[in-house]
């Protein structure tokens, strides 16, 4: 192993640390101040985006989850009352989930406490740190976006 290779192990090690650091950090946040977990929040921020609804097969390839998955969360975020299922005009097997108006309201009053939470978790970065950051992932993920399996 040559060492620019062992300095690319240990710096995908690093990387899966922070994230993971911060993953658990943000899980804690909205745990603690909204009694809520990550994938709902998640669930709640691709609906956000979407004003419109998105078919559950959407929502599955938004979030790079199976659907299945997205069902489970979904499906509890419905009994919560902050989203609801509703069959299009045009086909009515075909079913888009959105906001409710009270999840909208829940998911932006949570959406600025997790900005706060992030905006906390780089603090130590600078503008300049950010903006090479933000350029080296995206250069690592042209690189991985290249491969063919």
């Amino acid at each position: 192993m040559s060492d620019l290779s062992k300095r690319r192990l240990k710096t995908w090690i690093r990387l899966l640390g922070v994230t993971r650091a911060a993953e658990n950090r943000l899980r804690d946040y909205l745990r603690r101040e909204h009694g809520t977990t990550l994938p709902r929040f998640d669930v709640m921020a691709a609906l956000w985006r979407r004003r419109e609804g998105v078919t559950m097969s959407e929502l599955s390839r938004m979030l790079l989850v199976s659907n299945g998955n997205a069902t489970a969360v979904v499906d509890r975020l419905e009994t919560d009352g902050m989203v609801r299922r509703e069959a299009e005009d045009d086909d009515r097997r075909r079913i888009r989930v959105r906001l409710t108006p009270g999840g909208l309201a829940a998911f932006e009053t949570m959406a600025v406490g997790h900005e706060a939470e992030v905006d906390a978790i780089f603090a130590e970065l600078t503008e300049t740190d950010l903006d090479r950051l933000r350029e080296i992932l995206a250069r690592a993920g042209k690189n991985e976006a290249g491969r063919s399996e």
